[in-house]
C-alpha cells in the first residue's frame, strides 16, 4: 500500500489521512487509541469481547485523551504517542486503512 498524501493531526480531536486514491478516513483520538495494534491492546480487545463487564484501566492521564504527538515509522507507519502513556502501536498504513470507522460501520452492517 502507498503511503497517504497528507496527514493531519489534531492533537485534540483526531487524524485525517489523505490516500493515493483521493479517499480520506477521519480517526478520532479515542478510536486510535482502542484500536492501538499494540500487544496489550489487542489482548484488551480480546478480553472485551470475551467479558464485556472488563474493567478498562484508567491510564496515566488527567483530563481527556490526547494525542501528544505522531512520528513516522519508516514509510510504511505511523506512531501516536497518547497523553495517557502509550506509544507502543505502530499503525501501518494498511493497518490504517483497516481501521476506518466508516469502512468498519458498513463492513458491520454487511
Amino acid at each position: 500500500m502507498q503511503p497517504p498524501t497528507n496527514i493531519d493531526l489534531k492533537k485534540d480531536r483526531g487524524l485525517t489521512i489523505e490516500w493515493t486514491d483521493g479517499s480520506t478516513s477521519y480517526y478520532s483520538i479515542a478510536h486510535l487509541r482502542k484500536w492501538s495494534p499494540s500487544a496489550d491492546s489487542k489482548e484488551m480487545r480480546a478480553e472485551q469481547d470475551r467479558n464485556p463487564l472488563t474493567v478498562l484501566p484508567s491510564g496515566g492521564s488527567s483530563g481527556p485523551l490526547a494525542a501528544l504527538g505522531a512520528e513516522l515509522v519508516g514509510n510504511y507507519a505511523l506512531r501516536v504517542k497518547f497523553s495517557d502513556g502509550h506509544d507502543a502501536g505502530i499503525y501501518t498504513w494498511e493497518y490504517l486503512w483497516s481501521i476506518d470507522p466508516t469502512r468498519m460501520e458498513s463492513e458491520q452492517a454487511d
